[in-house]
């Protein structure tokens, strides 16, 4: 029997929505195109998605996409625009919700009006299965924020000593300092499945010495010439060549997250459940630990 809290929510908010985070240490390692590319898969398969471009100052989901944007969340900070009304739709039907781009005032919001951003998500009116969060580079306000608000942080890594470094220090800050314990590990532009599982290898042996957190090993995404074609045609490669070495490793992720990933026991994927994380850390931090 449901909750009275459940059973008080819209209808559309009834059911979990799973959110995930997609972040990494360093810009330039293909964040943006594995969030785009997995949306996109997710939807192929069935799934109800939603992408939310948080990467508020810099932001180029709709650019790869080759999307036109009326209105972002710059509007919406602004309070110019509901949420609702900025929604875009994108490939298969995916929602999108786009952020700005060279707006100075955008990348360097406070934690309060990054959590009015998140708070506005009240006024969403959609069913969702899957909202996949396009976070920023680095360690900035904003990623932390939407990190902890996830059910699940997945970090992009290349085969390069940087990003290794700095993905490694993106773990470490959402864990020692934020209570983010559990990680997904996406190896990306690998030559070789082994090179992918060399990788997380070389970042599990520095987090297993220092840190307290749990790595999974989430794949690899190869490296691949039509995903470069795919970029420069502003297509997801996923629907410009469904037959590629690249869109098929994005497929088998999205039926690992829908067939293997738990379900979040949270009754809401929206407003209810990222405050719950913004504006009690401890509770959060006592779930992920479960």
């Amino acid at each position: 029997m449901p909750s009275a809290e459940v059973a008080g929510l819209p209808p559309n908010l009834r059911r979990p929505v799973r959110v995930m985070c997609v972040a990494s240490g360093k810009g330039g390692v293909g964040k943006t195109n594995v969030t785009v590319n997995l949306g996109l898969a997710l939807s192929l398969q069935g799934q109800s998605v939603m992408l939310l471009d948080a990467d508020l100052g810099l932001a180029n989901v709709d650019v790869i996409l080759g999307l036109h944007p009326l209105y972002n969340l710059s509007h919406v900070l602004n309070q110019e625009r509901t949420l609702d009304e900025v929604i875009i739709t994108g490939p298969n039907g995916i929602r999108i919700i786009p952020a700005s781009s060279g707006i100075k005032r955008m990348a360097e919001l406070t934690p309060a009006e990054n959590a009015g951003i998140v708070s506005a998500f009240s006024e969403l009116n959609e069913s969702l299965d899957i909202m996949l969060i396009d976070s920023s580079a680095g360690i900035s306000d904003s990623v932390v924020t939407f990190s902890r608000a996830a059910h699940e942080v997945i970090v992009v890594v290349c085969d390069e000593p940087a990003s290794i470094t700095d993905a490694y220090s993106l773990i470490k800050l959402l864990s020692q300092d934020y209570g983010v314990n559990r990680f997904h590990i996406l190896a990306n532009r690998v030559l070789t499945p082994k090179e992918g599982q060399e990788l997380f290898a070389k970042l599990v042996k520095v987090t297993d010495r220092f840190l307290d957190v749990i790595l999974n090993f989430f794949g690899a995404i190869p490296e691949d010439p039509q995903l470069r074609k795919a970029v420069q045609a502003q297509r997801a490669v996923v629907e410009a060549f469904p037959g590629s070495r690249s869109a098929e490793a994005f497929h088998r992720l999205a039926t690992q997250i829908i067939g293997r990933w738990p379900m979040p026991r949270t009754a809401s994927g929206y407003l209810q459940f990222f405050i719950e994380r913004l504006i009690d850390p401890a509770r959060s931090a006592g779930e992920r630990a479960e």
